[in-house]
């Protein structure tokens, strides 16, 4: 386990640009992964997610947007009820979509989406990724951790 914290520490030490997130729910840790852990719940119009396989390092995804290709990702660092990141390859440059998952005192968890861009390239990307993300990420996560809870309590 220290390879995978280590490699983390090094692609957030030189990064170009970061934003991050947090949003508590009121289902258990374990309720947010398994919810996380199928894409099916990722909604995030017009964004369409596919996963080839099960939430494991190595795996690999598409995100389809609508006039553009099919862009592919990588899942990295899976760490089950604890983290993962989707690693988004771009032209010498790399976008990371760290989620983490912590429980709290009261049994409720605080989910945290890191993005971090970085590599030689990454200035290229810098403005339409900051563009895209700085201001749709709090209200993305509000909408993830509403769905979360509503999934929640519906099952009670």
């Amino acid at each position: 386990m220290p390879t995978k914290r280590s490699r983390i520490v090094d692609f957030m030490t030189n990064n170009v640009w970061q934003t991050e997130h947090s949003v508590e729910t009121t289902a258990s840790v374990d309720f947010a992964w398994a919810y996380m852990s199928n894409v099916a719940n990722w909604d995030d119009p017009p964004a369409q997610f596919t996963l080839e396989g099960p939430v494991a390092d190595g795996s690999r995804g598409t995100t389809e947007m609508p006039g553009q290709p099919k862009q592919q990702w990588f899942l990295r660092d899976v760490i089950p009820a604890t983290s993962y990141t989707i690693e988004f390859p771009l032209d010498r440059a790399v976008l990371y979509f760290k989620w983490s998952f912590a429980t709290l005192p009261d049994a409720r968890v605080r989910l945290t989406q890191r993005i971090v861009l970085d590599g030689e390239n990454a200035a290229a990307y810098l403005p339409v990724v900051q563009q895209t993300f700085a201001s749709s990420l709090r209200p993305g996560m509000e909408r993830i951790a509403a769905s979360i809870d509503a999934a929640h309590n519906s099952r009670s």
